[in-house]
């Protein structure tokens, strides 16, 4: 069974920067995609963002306004959410995720894509 750890919340100014990171214990998924979904207060979870296991594609979400950036470290078993810009509404806890890979022409945008989560991170934007 993989598990996941995030790292990186907490409290930052209006139009600060937070680097999110996401590690994924050994287990037995080959072949995977990891990346990030944040729930709003009040409102649905919501797809930021996801990259394949070599990090040679990545997937966001509709919403996403560029300031977002999914990234896969070097080994595979970690993913990064750079985040600038950010404002109060980004406020929300944020969960990595991990998919088996199902093909490119797959959907990776909503929750039930998403065998495996992280605990979550809260990151809260306020002055």
């Amino acid at each position: 069974q993989v598990h996941l750890v995030e790292s990186g919340g907490g409290l930052v100014e209006p139009g600060g920067s937070l680097r999110l990171s996401c590690a994924a214990s050994e287990g037995d998924i080959a072949n995977y995609v990891m990346g990030w979904f944040r729930q709003i207060p009040g409102k649905e979870r919501q797809f930021i963002g996801a990259s394949t296991w070599s990090g040679g594609r990545t997937f966001y979400g509709n919403f996403l306004p560029g300031r977002f950036t999914v990234s896969r470290g070097t080994g595979r078993s970690s993913v990064y959410l750079q985040m600038n810009g950010l404002e109060p509404e980004d406020t929300a806890i944020y969960y990595c995720v991990l998919a088996r890979f199902k093909g490119y022409d797959a959907d990776y945008d909503q929750p039930a894509d998403y065998e495996v989560w992280g605990q979550g991170t809260q990151v809260t934007v306020s002055s």
